[in-house]
C-alpha cells in the first residue's frame, strides 16, 4: 500500500498543473474572490474528476479482466496517452485574459467548477487511459486502485490549495510563452509514455517478465 501511495503522489502533483480552462478559472476566482471561493470551485472540479474516474473504472472493468495479461492492453492504453499527448502538444493556447470568473454563491461556484470540468470529454479519456495503464500494476485489485486514485486526488486537491493561496503571484508569472512551453512539455511526456507502452505491447511478454528471470537465476 505504501508503494502505491508513493507512486500516486507525483502523478497527483503533475495533474494539478495540467494547463486548461479550469486552471485559469481557478486562479481568477481565487485572486478576485478569495480563498473560500477558490476552494468551492475546486471541490466542484474534484467531484467531476471523481465522477469521470468512476465512469472510466466501471466501463473498463471488463476490459481489464479480459486483457489483464495481454499485450493489447498496453497498446490500447498507450494509444490513448499518445493521442492525448499529441493533442496537448499541437493545441494552441488560448489567452488567459479572456477567462473571467462570474459572481455567485459558494454553491454556485461549486456547480460551476463541476460543469467546467465535466464538459471536457478529454478528462474522461485521460482517466480511462490511466486506469488501463495502471490497473495491471495494481493487480486490478479494487482496494489498491482505490488507495492509488484516492491519493492522486488528495495530492491534486492539496496542490490546488497551494495554488489558490498563491493565485495572484502565479497569475503574474504565467506568461503566454510559458503556458505554451508547459503544455508542450506535458504533451511530450505523454507521447513518450504512450510510445513506450505501445512498443511494450508488441514485444514478447517474456522480455518484461522480470520476476521469472530472477527465479531462473536463483535455480542456476
Amino acid at each position: 500500500m505504501i508503494d502505491d501511495i508513493q507512486a500516486a503522489i507525483p502523478l497527483g502533483f503533475l495533474l494539478s498543473f495540467m494547463i486548461g480552462p479550469v486552471f485559469f478559472v481557478l486562479l481568477e476566482t481565487s485572486a478576485t474572490k478569495g480563498f473560500r471561493a477558490g476552494v468551492s470551485l475546486d471541490i466542484g472540479v474534484i467531484l467531476a474528476d471523481i465522477v469521470f474516474l468512476l465512469i472510466a473504472y466501471f466501463s473498463s472493468f471488463q476490459l481489464l479482466e479480459n486483457l489483464s495479461n495481454e499485450p493489447g492492453l498496453f497498446v490500447f492504453g498507450g494509444m490513448i496517452l499518445l493521442v492525448y499527448g499529441i493533442f496537448l502538444f499541437v493545441k494552441k493556447a488560448k489567452k488567459k485574459s479572456n477567462v473571467k470568473a462570474s459572481k455567485g454563491t459558494y454553491l454556485g461556484l461549486l456547480v460551476k467548477g463541476f460543469l467546467l470540468n465535466f464538459i471536457n470529454i478529454g478528462v474522461l479519456a485521460f482517466w480511462l487511459g490511466l486506469i488501463i495503464v495502471v490497473g495491471p500494476s495494481l493487480e486490478n485489485n479494487p482496494n489498491r486502485m482505490m488507495v492509488f486514485f484516492s491519493t492522486v486526488l488528495l495530492v491534486y486537491f492539496a496542490t490546488d490549495l497551494i495554488k489558490i493561496l498563491l493565485a495572484k503571484q502565479l497569475k503574474r508569472y504565467l506568461t503566454q510563452e510559458r503556458i505554451v512551453l508547459i503544455k508542450k512539455g506535458l504533451g511530450i511526456v505523454l507521447i513518450i509514455c504512450g510510445i513506450v507502452l505501445i512498443i511494450k505491447g508488441f514485444l514478447p511478454k517474456e522480455r518484461f517478465d522480470i520476476q521469472e528471470k530472477i527465479e531462473n537465476i536463483e535455480y542456476l
